[in-house]
């Protein structure tokens, strides 16, 4: 197939969603709550598939398969039902909460909810900053992501540094007329289409082989050790650490954790969170299925040279239009992340930052247009980054990049997460000790990331590098981090008393 109809079948469905987009912006209020929340108006449907296509990013579908193409299908445990399962716990643990005391409070971020109860917005701002820090990294991941698809899908007409440009100006102009309401109802059409896709891709893989037996067969007879549990990398300690932090660190994802906010009901919500688990199995069992089966498929000497397993199996096994709209889709998954997180993040600059410390007179209105300007700031400088790391980067790395630039970042968001729930549920808990827990976790985690082993002094097991924890005693340090974080925001709360502004009341809602 030519070029230029797999660049139009790509441009077609961008078209589509900016259609979608310029709708919901004649429907959107200039109003903070209205374009970062959509007015708390999300039905169950909606809030799910938005919550679900805000996840679908590249990490899952350019740096899973390949994990599971190199290191066998136990991907499908940690992604699939160990952080399904997980994180619809903490859905109802502290999404749930969230949602009860945003609809008392009208909270629109979790640093506004932290700081309203502790009485400081210096606490909001700490919130928003760490966020951002982490978020900004993985927004380039997005991006890098998308310039590698392009690439790739075009033969290379399409240039890496073109790819992640032109998806981050389509992000840009979507975003700014968008805003909640029309990025989540693209994030069902995205959701309900990928799925539709990744399980035509894997039912027209499988009769392409003769069948699923033949597939995991030729897996079995090219790698033997795929088809049993376990290996020396799905350890139990990392399958884990992985599951642990990636769930944990979802939760607090400020793209996910505003969705909390947005349900219509406590209806809505609580059925949200029941069927998650089985959606996040319906999407990646096939993806990761698909990966884990190219071992027998032929295609190891291209998956050798740096190229995405996935494209590969469909470009092997399925017409050259069909690829285009798995690819199609895919880009349409990381745009979905992308999308969320800009909102999100420009949400958290200026309400958690530019209002409380710089103008706490801003008006709704000035707020609304001040969010505009900073989706463009945002994504602009993560292009930057993402240009940089990837366009300098060999073929062969990209890949390991988008899975050290995730896994890094949901440990980060993980560090956030237990002290949050103390604050949630105890009454006890005082400013000095979320303050400390907080702060401690997260600078113990980016020194063991970032830091040479030498400087650490726990014993180390295996590899470390940037973006890929170090493991100790076989856990990963994000694990340890998180321990520490609780500890500290439990043992320092006990020992300090709280400030006359600090008001426990605050979290004092019940269900209706």
């Amino acid at each position: 197939m030519s070029t230029a109809l797999e660049l139009s079948i790509v441009v077609g469905y961008l078209l589509l969603t900016l259609g979608i987009g310029l709708t919901a912006y004649r429907l959107t209020e200039r109003t903070a709550e209205d374009y970062y929340l959509a007015s708390r108006t999300l039905g169950t449907v909606v809030l799910l598939f938005t919550v679900f296509a805000t996840l679908l990013s590249a990490f899952t579908f350019f740096g899973g398969p390949n994990i599971a193409y190199l290191y066998g299908p136990e991907w499908i445990l940690v992604m699939g039902l160990m952080d399904g399962i997980i994180f619809a716990v903490l859905w109802y643990v502290i999404g749930y909460k969230q949602w009860l005391i945003g609809q008392a409070r009208g909270h629109l971020t979790l640093g506004e909810m932290l700081g309203d109860r502790f009485g400081t917005n210096r606490l909001r701002a700490l919130i928003a900053v760490i966020s951002l820090v982490w978020l900004f990294p993985y927004v380039m991941l997005q991006q890098i992501g998308a310039g590698t698809a392009l690439e790739a899908l075009t033969g290379g007409a399409v240039p890496f540094w073109g790819g992640a440009a032109l998806i981050t100006a389509f992000m840009i102009v979507y975003v700014v007329l968008a805003g909640m309401r029309g990025i989540a109802w693209t994030d069902t059409l995205q959701g309900a289409f990928m799925l539709v896709m990744v399980w035509a891709a894997l039912l027209w893989v499988v009769a392409s082989v003769g069948g699923v037996s033949a597939a995991t067969s030729r897996m079995g007879s090219a790698s033997p050790e795929f088809t049993a549990l376990g290996s020396a990398f799905y350890t139990p300690q990392r399958m884990l650490t992985f599951a642990v932090s990636i769930a944990f660190g979802v939760t607090m994802f400020p793209q996910v954790n505003q969705r909390f906010f947005a349900a219509d009901s406590e209806t809505v919500l609580k059925r949200s969170f029941a069927l998650w688990p089985v959606l996040v199995l319906l999407l990646f069992v096939p993806a990761f299925l698909l990966g884990a089966w190219a071992q027998g498929l032929g295609i190891a000497a291209d998956v050798g040279a740096g190229q995405n397993v996935l494209s590969l199996v469909l470009t092997e096994y399925t017409p050259g239009w069909f690829a285009a709209l798995v690819v199609a889709g895919a880009i349409a998954a990381m745009m979905s992340s992308s999308d969320s997180m800009l909102l999100s993040g420009s949400s958290y600059f200026t309400r958690d930052v530019y209002r409380p410390l710089v103008d706490p007179s801003l008006s709704d209105e000035r707020e609304d247009l001040l969010g505009r300007i900073g989706v463009a700031v945002f994504a602009t400088g993560a292009l930057v980054g993402s240009l940089l790391i990837g366009g300098s980067a060999d073929v062969g790395v990209v890949g390991s990049i988008l899975v050290d630039i995730g896994d890094t970042a949901f440990g980060g968001f993980a560090q956030l997460s237990l002290p949050v729930v103390v604050a949630l549920y105890w009454s006890g808990t005082t400013k000095t000790g979320i303050y400390t827990g907080i702060v401690a976790s997260q600078l113990v985690y980016a020194a063991g990331v970032l830091l040479p082993v030498a400087e650490l002094a726990l014993p180390v097991v295996g590899p470390v590098s940037v973006g890929v924890p170090a493991t100790y005693l076989g856990w990963g340090i994000s694990l340890y981090c998180m321990l520490l974080g609780l500890v500290l925001t439990v043992g320092v709360s006990a020992l300090t008393t709280p400030t006359a502004a600090e008001d426990s009341a605050v979290y004092d809602v019940a269900a209706d």
